[in-house]
């Protein structure tokens, strides 16, 4: 899936998502997950404010977190 379709997803079902993103970055808290209603920049934002991690690093876990949800 191509990043555009990864983020359009992500944001599309923010809803099923958001609960995987918490698991993956338990740093985020449930108050700052729900503000970030699934725009992508903002979630790679937060998540990068709170574990230090990359922004690429944080996108390809995103992106593998879309994508599995498209092999289930």
């Amino acid at each position: 899936m191509s990043q555009t379709a990864t983020r359009m997803k992500l944001e599309a079902q923010w809803d099923d998502f958001k609960g995987r993103v918490k698991e993956t970055w338990g740093d985020l808290t449930n108050d700052e997950i729900q503000q970030l209603e699934g725009r992508w920049d903002q979630v790679v934002a937060a998540i990068k404010q709170k574990s230090g991690e990359t922004m690429e690093t944080i996108e390809r876990k995103l992106e593998a977190l879309v994508d599995s949800d498209d092999e289930a």
